[in-house]
């Protein structure tokens, strides 16, 4: 989890969006009137801590208040909706992460919207490489040695994750699919308790965030096997990705992104993009999270639009493969 960080430089993040180009100020003058950013957790939650940074962002440049609304309930869903019921004029956006978008529609079969159809993608905002890690009396140090050590196990190996139906439940089906190793699914209600008992050996894997294990990392308190993602961390340079292995195709990197309703003008799309992008590139924005290991990324429009498609499909592949049942 993301702890809560101290109140943001306002003069960098105003002089990061007096950078909007003058295209998207004169297609669609935003924000005109307060905005509020649904984020569908907990405070303090890194949804939450998120998108105080970005409302901070936007009401130090956009010179309008900006407020974030912790609507909780139903895994995010409740949040998610009274977006989609909001007004389409950009002042009301939707602060997620990955799972909400590319999981839910398929893990759960009675969701109140459909996101390609109700939801317009503005920009992806930051990303976190995932890591798996292994209890120290297990005898492995690398993925291959892992996979043929489970396969002399009878019941397999246990790992964790912080629950049903999260992206890392997922990413360690796909593993055992791609690799025909034999693991036993124990979900937890978040990665703390997770990560405590696989350090008392309770259990043998974790698929987690890398910032959220970094340190019991580098305390030697577990053992890093491999990243998930294609590239390696700048902040744990010496984990080597899955892919380098040889579990190829595997990219599976924890995201948030930023939604608005569908019906939100094209030109409006694209002035709150451009305003977006300017608060994640303001020095204070971009030190904040990279301090917690979340990397800035503007990825906007149709390229988000493009990244929630693909990992849709992926996972619904693999929730159907593996017959993953939702639990609600």
């Amino acid at each position: 989890m993301i702890p809560a960080q101290p109140a943001l430089g306002r003069r960098a993040l105003a002089l990061g969006l007096l950078a909007l180009s003058g295209r998207a100020r004169a297609a669609d003058a935003w924000p005109s009137r307060p905005v509020t950013i649904v984020a569908p957790f907990t405070p303090g939650g890194p949804v939450d801590v998120l998108a105080r940074v970005i409302a901070q962002g936007v009401q130090a440049g956009g010179g309008q208040p900006a407020v974030v609304d912790n609507r909780v309930g139903a895994q995010g869903n409740i949040g998610i909706d009274a977006v989609r019921r909001a007004a389409p004029d950009g002042h009301t956006l939707l602060l997620v992460p990955a799972g909400n978008l590319t999981i839910n529609p398929t893990l759960m079969g009675n969701l109140p919207f459909v996101v390609e159809r109700d939801f317009a993608p503005i920009s992806l905002l930051a990303t976190a490489p995932n890591v798996i890690v292994c209890a120290n009396d297990l005898p492995v140090r690398s993925i291959p040695e892992l996979v043929a050590y489970a396969r002399t196990q009878r019941d397999g190996l246990t790992y964790a994750s912080p629950g049903v139906g999260s992206q890392l439940h997922l990413a360690g089906e796909l593993l055992a699919q791609r690799t025909g190793m034999p693991m036993l699914h124990v979900p937890y209600k978040g990665s703390s308790q997770a990560l405590t008992d696989v350090i008392a050996g309770n259990v043998q894997l974790l698929f987690t965030n890398l910032p959220a294990t970094l340190a019991a990392i580098r305390g030697g308190q577990v053992r890093a096997l491999a990243l998930t993602t294609a590239a390696r961390a700048p902040a744990a340079p010496e984990i080597p990705t899955l892919e380098e292995l040889g579990v190829g195709g595997f990219d599976i990197t924890s995201w948030y992104g930023l939604m608005a309703p569908r019906a939100t003008p094209a030109a409006t799309q694209a002035a709150l993009f451009e305003a977006i992008r300017a608060v994640l590139h303001a020095p204070a924005t971009r030190a904040a999270l990279e301090a917690q290991g979340l990397t800035v990324t503007d990825e906007g429009l149709a390229a988000f639009g493009e990244r929630i498609r693909r990992e849709t499909e992926t996972w619904a592949e693999v929730i159907r493969a593996r017959n993953i049942q939702s639990g609600l």
